[in-house]
């Protein structure tokens, strides 16, 4: 052991050796510094391009951000194309960076968006969220069933929603529907609209098998009209949410869409009595009660959106196993079908602002 008068510990550190020591350390720890400095430079360069989606698109959306297109894609998040220019040709794609849950059927109107996600289970159920301007939830509602329809007044302030309570296919003679409807003002909740007075005809109709579907809100947010089904018809009734009673309208009209200027209606007519292809895509004026069959000749099982008064949006499904893709077609019965988005569904136009 060194006794204290050792040289190696009373040698200053100053001296000769100690001081070129200390001049190595200061350019080391200079040195790992700029080195660690440009690691995090461009760790967070190749981050930005990680989190942030090709070509610059946004990664957060809102409906503030219009005249968009929005959908659900196949993955079940929620996306948006510009418009104009022409839809889904050229526009700048942006999608949520982060879904809270994936949306089974999606719908925006006004400033207010309805998510629709399935909850495995037995029996299955579904949870109706509703989201604001930035796609933030704002209230969920947990029903019973499959989701299959959403829908959200112009304004944003009504939101209705269908789910297959038994059955998954309106091609079948064994389902079941349940539709609701939230005034998102009052709050006011009416889940299951089998309660409502009808009449056909102009008489009050009773029947245990009544089975309402498709809501769709004119611009009073207290009108609407849907689809009723009983004893194996179909009809198009119009409602009043205030009075709680609906009158049919006509006959053999599914899944129906009300235009921007509430003159039209959208809807998908049974052309066959079953197999693969039993509906074709039609226009009926309100006024005159006249039908024009669409160009699109397919069979769709959607209800379509209207982007505005001249064009129609709907999902069609793809080759692949639960893929999908987003087709327009002109309101008039004129032109022709185009592909729109692939890979998405759910079609919702808005204008923003």
């Amino acid at each position: 052991m060194n006794s204290p008068e050792d040289p190696t510990h009373t040698k200053s550190p100053m001296g000769p050796m100690g001081a070129m020591s200390l001049r190595a350390r200061f350019v080391a720890v200079g040195a790992a510094t700029v080195l660690l400095t440009t690691l995090g430079v461009v760790y967070t360069v190749n981050s930005a391009h990680r989190t942030e989606p090709a070509g610059g698109a946004k990664s957060v959306l809102s409906l503030a951000d219009g005249p968009a297109l929005f959908f659900r894609t196949d993955k079940g998040r929620l996306a948006s194309v510009s418009r104009p220019p022409a839809v889904g040709q050229g526009g700048s794609r942006r999608e949520a960076k982060e879904s809270a849950m994936p949306c089974h059927r999606f719908y925006a109107g006004g400033a207010t968006a309805v998510c629709l996600a399935s909850r495995p289970g037995i029996p299955p159920r579904t949870k109706a969220v509703i989201l604001d301007r930035d796609l933030k939830e704002k209230r969920s509602v947990l029903l019973p069933g499959v989701p299959n329809r959403a829908r959200v007044s112009a304004s944003g302030r009504m939101v209705a929603w269908t789910v297959f309570v038994t059955g998954d296919s309106y091609s079948s003679s064994s389902f079941s529907t349940r539709s609701g409807i939230l005034d998102t003002r009052t709050g006011y909740l009416i889940k299951n609209m089998e309660t409502i007075q009808v009449y056909l005809g102009g008489k009050r109709y009773h029947s245990s098998d009544v089975n309402f579907w498709g809501v769709t809100f004119a611009r009073d947010d207290n009108r609407f009209f849907a689809t009723m089904a009983s004893r194996g018809k179909t009809y198009l009734v119009e409602g009043n949410i205030k009075k709680w009673s609906a009158h049919t309208v006509r006959e053999n009209v599914e899944c129906p869409s009300l235009s921007p200027d509430n003159t039209r209606i959208a809807f998908k007519k049974r052309v066959s009595g079953g197999g693969s292809a039993p509906w074709r895509l039609h226009v009926l004026d309100l006024r005159t009660m006249r039908e024009t069959p669409l160009a699109e000749t397919r069979s769709v099982d959607d209800q379509v959106a209207w982007l505005d008064n001249r064009t129609l949006a709907y999902a069609v499904p793809g080759r692949a196993a639960r893929s999908s893709a987003i087709w327009t077609v002109p309101a008039d019965g004129s032109g022709r079908a185009e592909l729109t988005v692939p890979g998405a569904s759910s079609p919702s136009g808005v204008s923003g602002g």
